[in-house]
């Protein structure tokens, strides 16, 4: 009987050696080699067995450390992720870390991210990593077209294998190009949510078919939460700072008005206080000007139709707010020093406004009864001239009216075809004698509502005429009234106090020349009977026969004077015989050329219209008073 041979233990069959290959993270085919070498050996079916039993168990528990060092390097991921959130600064840096990372953690060649744009409504590429084509990284998908026009349009993740043999999804050919172009088989996409509504896809690909594990899917979708995450903080942080930017503006604003209302309250206790204490205009005016911090002056006299609406304008570099009332222009406040005005600031220049037509009225109120005391003078004058002229004089000096100087008497009345009689007499007569009267206050006279107008009796100024009177006086009331008032003037008048017997005539003589202006067409102005040629010599009560003709060819007897020529002779019997040189010159017995420079230096001192009709009958008319009363001389 034979003894068995004897055998060394083999190392190799040593089920410990597993514990080093696990020590060394050896691959999972290194797991093979202990018992390829126990066989090749030559070792038993037992100890074979136990070390395919250690195999299989060293196996498991590498696979498990390698899902633990997997789950540890994604919640790694995760926390750093996390830790971006937290310092957010950068939207766009955050989001290419979670597209790097993903693309990292599931072993991706490829990882990109897209949002959707709900203007154009489809989805765009906002991440590449990995990515080599330009036109991949500028593609935009519709909702429900490709993968990822999926994902967006259904909240679902989608992972294909093969994505061109995969008909789940529906082909473009811009999106089919594109994916080509990159050259993508294998690709999971994942939904960015925030609530219900989807706001992109990320996505995970591989050029290549692969089969991504539901533990990658899952990966993904909580690297796609917190990019939604990073995106709706990103929003939040920048309406937070839009928020914050308006609420400065707002607090801006605020303390502005806040000023503003302060100044406003100021200038209406100030004006309070002055309107108490009955203050005058210029006292606002200076008011306001503190409170504003500019220059205010009330002028007086109308204003353009766009400044007198009762709001505060711009014109030039001043601001106007018109003082009006009873739709009578007063004047205006006007504001300078302050180019740009705040909307309370003009409310506040309006209600000075308000407050100075209020002290106007007040005066004008307490004018108004000296105003019929003038007026009851001036009836006094013209109905009964003959009392007391020391009573006249004492109560013309009690109304600071000088009776001693020249006058003259106007005639106005508001020419309004269209309005009935009513009218006139009614509202309208009380317009014109409240704004004849306060014309007559300023300029030291009289003035009283007669005969469907009014009647004033002004002092005439040195260097004044009649005439000149008219027209401002015209042209002050219609701009006043807004409506055209005609004014006609008598001729001068002697001192009242010792002449007043000439005042009721002077009248008559200024409401024949008022209805002769409007006769005439010419309402609306203002003249006197000088102003209106022969017409005027009838219509005056002086019938100034010299004053019309030194009027109409004085300059041409003057000439003659002066020079010894024959112009007044030349003059006559060009007219007398029908304005023709020829016969002019037989008339005259001298040249024909004579009588041309005549006419011509003639010309030259009547002016270039002398030979008009209207002109020429003036001339002839003047040169025959001329005659008569050389003739009455001699």
């Amino acid at each position: 009987m034979s003894e068995e041979p004897l055998h060394e233990p083999d190392p190799s069959a040593d089920p410990a050696a597993y514990l080093g290959l696990l020590a060394r993270g050896a691959p999972a085919e290194a797991y093979d080699r202990p018992v390829l070498l126990a066989r090749a050996s030559g070792a038993g079916p037992a100890a074979l067995a136990a070390l395919e039993r250690a195999k299989q168990l060293a196996l498991r528990v590498r696979a498990e450390l390698e899902g633990r060092r997997r789950r540890e390097a994604e919640l790694s991921a995760l926390f750093e992720t996390a830790h971006d959130l937290a310092g957010l600064r950068d939207l766009d840096a955050v989001l290419r870390a979670i597209v790097q990372r993903a693309r990292s953690l599931l072993g991706t060649e490829v990882a990109y991210l897209s949002l959707n744009d709900p203007a154009a409504g489809d989805t765009y590429m906002r991440v590449t990593e990995g990515s080599v084509s330009a036109r991949f990284q500028q593609l935009r998908l519709g909702m429900g077209e490709g993968l990822g026009g999926l994902v967006a349009q259904t909240a679902r993740p989608y992972v294909t294998e093969s994505y061109f043999d995969d008909e789940r999804f529906r082909h473009t050919r811009a999106i089919d190009s594109g994916v080509r172009d990159e050259g993508l088989v294998a690709i999971l996409g994942v939904p960015l949510t925030l609530g219900s509504q989807v706001i992109g896809v990320l996505y995970a690909a591989d050029r290549r078919a692969r089969v991504f594990e539901r533990e990658q899917v899952a990966l993904l979708g909580s690297l796609a939460a917190h990019a939604a995450v990073a995106i709706d903080t990103a929003n939040l942080l920048a309406e937070t700072r839009s928020a914050l930017a308006e609420l400065e503006r707002a607090n801006g604003i605020i303390r502005a008005h806040s000023g503003v209302i302060e100044r406003a309250s100021e200038v209406h206790d100030r004006l309070t206080e002055l309107v108490l204490r009955g203050g005058g205009v210029h006292d606002v005016a200076a008011a306001v000007s503190e409170v504003l911090d500019g220059a205010v002056e009330f002028t007086e006299g109308p204003l353009p139709a766009e400044s007198a609406d009762g709001h505060a304008t711009r014109r030039g570099d001043a601001w106007v707010a018109a003082v009006s009332a009873g739709g009578e222009d007063l004047g205006a406040l006007v504001l300078r020093g302050q180019p740009d005005l705040d909307p309370v600031d003009q409310r506040t220049l309006e209600r000075a406004a308000t407050v100075t037509s209020l002290l106007l009225l007040a005066r004008r109120s307490a004018g108004e009864a000296e105003q019929r005391v003038r007026g009851e003078l001036l009836d006094d004058l013209l109905d009964a001239p003959e009392r007391d002229r020391r009573l006249l004089k004492e109560r013309a000096a009690r109304l600071r009216t000088d009776f001693d100087a020249p006058h003259v008497v106007l005639a106005a009345r508001l020419d309004r075809p269209e309005a009935p009689a009513a009218d006139r007499d009614g509202a309208d007569r009380q317009r014109l004698w409240s704004a004849a009267s306060h014309l007559a206050a300023t300029r030291r006279g009289l003035a009283s509502a007669r005969d469907g107008g009014t009647v004033l009796l002004l002092p005439l100024g040195p260097g004044d005429t009649a005439a000149e009177l008219a027209r401002q006086t015209a042209k002050h009331l219609g701009g006043t009234l807004r409506e055209p008032v005609t004014v006609g003037a008598s001729s001068p008048v002697g001192a009242p106090a010792t002449h007043p017997g000439d005042i009721a005539p002077a009248y008559a003589e200024a409401r024949r020349c008022l209805d002769a202006l409007r006769l005439l067409g010419r309402s609306g102005e203002g003249a006197a009977a000088q102003d209106l040629g022969f017409l005027g010599l009838l219509l005056a009560d002086t019938r100034d026969i010299a004053g019309f003709v030194t009027r109409t060819i004085g300059d041409v007897v003057a000439y003659d004077r002066s020079r010894g020529t024959d112009l007044v002779r030349t003059l006559d019997a060009y007219f007398a015989s029908g304005m023709s040189p020829v016969r002019t010159k037989d008339e005259l017995h001298v040249h024909v050329n004579t009588v041309a420079q005549r006419l011509e230096r003639i010309g030259r001192l009547l002016g270039p219209d002398w030979q008009s009709p209207t002109r020429a009958l003036e001339i002839q008319l003047a040169l025959r008073l001329h005659s008569l009363s050389a003739a009455v001389a001699r």
